[in-house]
């Protein structure tokens, strides 16, 4: 990408300069990579983890190793990354980095496990991988894009999160039906086509963010001489997790109301992430035995319609800031995510196959409005000086929510449900629609449609905000 052609600030009283369609391209195709490396995870380890012996009510419970991993992680490098400067590497991209590298290692072990801890393992490893290269990308868009650009830099964001996860998604049954390796595994081991599927994914991972990497150029720090007297003051990574956590109660009020949304709509995500294959598997398949070639034929379907509801998600990112421009982001934000929940509780009546595909539209909708629009509305009530630290604080709404499905997904499926996953997808679908309609209560500063509702700069704890910019 080539250098802006105006002089950009971390200053939140100048305008930052409109970028083009390839330079906004450039910055988001790293997430090419990066959503290599989510749809091969959430595809694919709940299928690992019973591969290697664990029961159904145990799936959820091995999955905590995501969200704590993304607890600490995530707002610690968004904090770091603010506080990090080099003529050099910019300030995200050392991150993208040390992030690809791990994670595409990580990709590489993981089908070569041969334990159930060693699975839980390497999950943990994975997914801190992930989030390192992940947090500061979120920060990029606010970094380098002008509010009228946020909603687009973010739906750019999930065109590449869309594109990368139809591949992804679908490698395993691209290898075992397109070049006839075998996805039957032996008792304890992984299949050789889900094997090639992650090796693949390692590379494509490192490759994507390394182009990222080198094709785009950041903005340097206004006053070069506060921001090091500041980094100084505030280093260290112990600093940076009290600050993070801390955050929690100094959230501006668009972020409060985000949260909750995030909240229910993520829940509603990681239910169906972790038990859509056992609930495939069981209610539509009618088998649970992981050896079979009919059980692997339902895990690689699942694949297929999780690449089906991320490709067309990749579509509908680029309609959405034409329809939030028509309406609102609110409105479009609930809409989207009661077509998700409708689609996940959909599944239930389901007995031929095939038909999950038109289930796959309404979550795809949803997913391409919650990777984009949640972040272009937080994103105008946040000072251009902490964005990576509130975009890291901002994803414990994510993770929270994963590590209480962590804990309660297994005990109600086991216990309420009677081992019948497929009312735990249709939870997640109820979760999502109560999502939608919390979306309808929150303030979105940049929305021409709502009053000016400008809050005390003292209450966000820092400086007053810019003058907002009207435009979607």
């Amino acid at each position: 990408m080539a250098a802006p052609t105006a002089v950009a600030t971390s200053s939140s009283t100048r305008e930052k300069p409109r970028l083009s369609f390839w330079q906004i391209w450039n910055m988001s195709f790293g997430f090419l990579g990066i959503q290599f490396g989510f749809a091969l995870q959430n595809s694919n380890m709940s299928r690992i983890f019973e591969t290697m012996g664990a029961k159904t009510d145990e799936i959820a419970f091995l999955w905590l190793a995501a969200p704590i991993t993304g607890l600490l992680v995530q707002p610690v490098i968004g904090y770091l990354s603010d506080r990090t400067w080099s003529p050099r590497w910019g300030r995200r991209r050392p991150f993208f980095f040390v992030g690809a590298l791990l994670a595409s290692l990580a990709l590489i072990v993981m089908p070569n496990v041969t334990a159930l801890w060693m699975a839980a393992g390497m999950l943990w490893i994975l997914d801190s991988s992930i989030n390192i290269s992940m947090e500061p990308f979120r920060a990029l868009v606010g970094d380098l894009l002008p509010s009228q650009q946020r909603t687009t830099g973010f739906g750019a964001q999930t065109f590449f999160i869309g594109v990368g996860a139809i591949v992804g998604s679908s490698l395993p049954w691209m290898f075992a039906n397109w070049f006839g390796i075998s996805n039957t595994p032996e008792p304890g081991h992984i299949s050789l086509s889900l094997k090639y599927a992650f090796y693949v994914g390692g590379l494509v991972f490192f490759l994507a963010v390394l182009w990222t990497i080198l094709r785009t150029k950041e903005y340097p720090p206004e006053n070069l001489a506060e921001f090091e007297a500041e980094k100084a003051r505030t280093a260290g990574f112990a600093n940076g997790l009290k600050e993070s956590f801390e955050g929690i109660f100094h959230m501006p009020k668009t972020m409060r109301q985000l949260a909750v949304v995030q909240f229910f709509s993520w829940f509603a995500l990681f239910s169906m992430w972790i038990y859509t294959t056992q609930a495939v598997t069981s209610h539509i398949f009618h088998t649970t035995d992981t050896t079979s070639a009919l059980y692997n034929k339902g895990g690689d379907w699942v694949g297929v319609c999780f690449s089906v509801y991320n490709g067309l998600s990749a579509v509908v990112a680029l309609l959405l800031p034409v329809v939030a421009r028509a309406t609102s982001r609110r409105f479009t934000h609930m809409l989207a995510l009661v077509m998700g929940g409708v689609g996940l509780i959909s599944i239930y009546f389901i007995q031929d196959y095939h038909y999950i595909l038109v289930s796959m539209v309404g979550v795809g909708i949803a997913w391409a409005s919650i990777l984009s629009v949640p972040y272009a509305m937080l994103a105008g009530a946040l000072p251009s000086n902490k964005m990576g630290y509130y975009m890291g604080v901002f994803n414990f709404f994510i993770v929270i929510p994963q590590g209480v499905a962590g804990l309660i997904l297994g005990p109600l499926t086991k216990h309420v449900f009677h081992d019948q996953p497929i009312f735990t997808l249709v939870l997640g679908g109820a979760s999502m629609i109560i999502a939608g309609l919390l979306t309808l209560r929150v303030h979105d500063a940049d929305d021409i449609r709502l009053p000016a509702e400008p809050e005390p700069a003292e209450s966000l704890g820092y400086d007053a905000l810019p003058p907002a910019n009207p435009q979607v």
